[in-house]
């Protein structure tokens, strides 16, 4: 579509919304941007954007404004939202902002925009993508994979759902090369045009359904990040379910299925051996050879190797490995990488009890990982649970637990998983919703746990209960931890 002179209405206005109106806007298209909050933060940035020309409407996101002839919607907004449902009936299409970028992608955006292209035009945003979908671990992945590639000398960024818009990464002035892009279900809804050099989901698990409608659904979404790979698609043998969206997906001739194991590799796996990550994929003779890639202390974070942590670089490895990176720069990579705060990161050690933050761990899925990791734990966990069950994730996690403490909102569905299938586990209930709260979790975690216990706050469910977001969470307990610390 020739977006100069087009009315392309925009969903949302926030970080993704701000981005698409005013690159739309820079194209030339006449850009109407709705939302439907109305309070002081959004008249801020509606006056910012006025004053740009661009149209704001806020406290009515339904309506499909006249004359519109594209929607670009921010990641968030449900499907089934009756502005997407009037531009169905209106036979308008409905692009999110990845779909936008993908089809600016390589644009001279010189010409793009109108401008002059004297001293030679740039094409911008040629740079192939490397994706990386999945319930958990995208993120590190995604950044793990962005250290290995920069390792290799490549000009690369981690962007999309990890917080730098992909739009303003296509239409920057960086040469780059190749990007590590990190995808949520919501943005591949609504970017059925992409196609990735290669990709990988990492997992599947309920997260999200009231938005996607069902589990088919939401993995069906997930899928999306395999069709029209053209080099690889890495999948996860320890899930069957990513493998099963691996054989549906429509590929470019001789596009290959890579598997990642934590066990001993087959033929076109990636997997660990005696310590050693390594490369039964992209090896000559893959039968019977395999490449040491690194070894399993190389990603050591503070102290612990998660087996999720292993499984995350095996996949980050694979994509860089079927871009044409050379192991020494996967070793190199992965040494180099640091992980965000509050994914599984040790923040003391008083009386020989060790205690984690995964605040991040905001699912069950995500917080099994994290359970799985220590041989004994004191769990935090509660807060909003998203419709979220806890049967299967205390079933398998109780032979660890010498202890639980519940916090936030819906902390007696916990309770009552453990009741059914842990019973002999010690649990304190914390009925305190106020964010002073984390002290007195501490010092309930602090009274159950034993010399070589790891206290952990994996919470498996959302923290808007309580806190701000997950990082919020995550430094309340850091600094009741540090305190406990500083008055031993």
């Amino acid at each position: 579509m020739e977006l100069s002179g087009k009315n392309v209405t925009v969903a949302g206005l926030g970080v993704t919304g701000l981005s698409a109106a005013r690159v739309l806007a820079g194209l030339g298209a006449r850009v109407t941007v709705v939302d439907g909050g109305d309070g002081d933060k959004q008249r801020r940035t509606a006056t910012a954007l006025e004053a740009e020309g661009i149209a704001v409407r806020l406290g009515d996101g339904d309506t499909l404004p006249e004359g519109t002839d594209l929607i670009v919607t921010s990641p968030g907004w449900k499907p089934t939202s009756p502005l997407f449902t009037a531009a169905a009936a209106a036979n308008v299409p409905v692009w999110g902002d990845v779909e936008l970028a993908w089809r600016l992608r390589g644009q001279d955006v010189a010409a793009a925009r109108g401008a002059s292209a004297e001293g030679g035009g740039r094409r911008a945003g040629a740079a192939d993508w490397l994706v990386v979908t999945g319930t958990n671990g995208k993120t590190t992945t995604v950044q793990m994979l962005a250290s290995i590639l920069k390792a290799a000398g490549l000009r690369t960024a981690a962007v999309g759902n990890i917080g730098t818009p992909i739009l303003d990464v296509v239409l920057s002035d960086e040469p780059y090369d190749v990007l590590a892009v990190e995808l949520s279900s919501y943005q591949l809804h609504w970017a059925p045009s992409v196609r990735a050099h290669s990709a990988a989901v990492l997992n599947i698990a309920p997260d999200h359904l009231d938005w996607h409608g069902s589990m088919a659904a939401y993995a069906a979404d997930k899928g999306r990040a395999y069709e029209g790979n053209k080099v690889a698609c890495v999948y996860n043998t320890a899930d069957p379910a990513t493998e099963e969206l691996v054989r549906g997906a429509d590929v470019e001739e001789g596009c290959r299925a890579i598997g990642f194991t934590l066990g001993t590799p087959a033929p076109s796996q990636l997997g660990v051996v005696e310590g050693l990550l390594v490369d039964r994929a992209f090896v000559a003779n893959r039968h019977k050879n395999a490449q040491e890639l690194c070894e399993v202390s190389d990603i050591a974070q503070q102290g612990t190797v998660a087996p999720h942590n292993i499984a995350n670089a095996l996949a980050a490895a694979a994509l860089a490995r079927a871009y044409g990176v050379e192991p020494q720069a996967v070793r190199d990579g992965l040494r180099a990488f640091r992980p965000d705060a509050h994914r599984i990161a040790r923040v003391a050690t008083v009386d020989g009890v060790d205690y984690v933050d995964d605040s991040k761990a905001t699912n069950t899925h995500a917080a099994e990982a994290s359970l799985a990791a220590y041989e004994h734990v004191v769990w935090i966990a509660g807060g909003l649970a998203k419709g979220a069950t806890f049967d299967e994730l205390v079933a398998k996690s109780a032979k660890r637990l010498r202890g639980a403490v519940l916090i936030g909102a819906d902390r007696a569905l916990i309770a009552e998983a453990l009741r059914r299938h842990a019973p002999e586990v010690p649990v304190v209930d914390l009925e305190r919703t106020d964010t002073e709260a984390m002290t007195a979790v501490v010092d309930a975690a602090k009274a159950l746990a034993q010399p070589g216990d790891t206290v952990l706050l994996a919470p498996a469910c959302a923290s808007m209960d309580m806190f701000a977001n997950y990082g919020k969470r995550g430094d309340a307990f850091a600094e009741a931890v540090r305190a406990l610390h500083n008055n031993r």
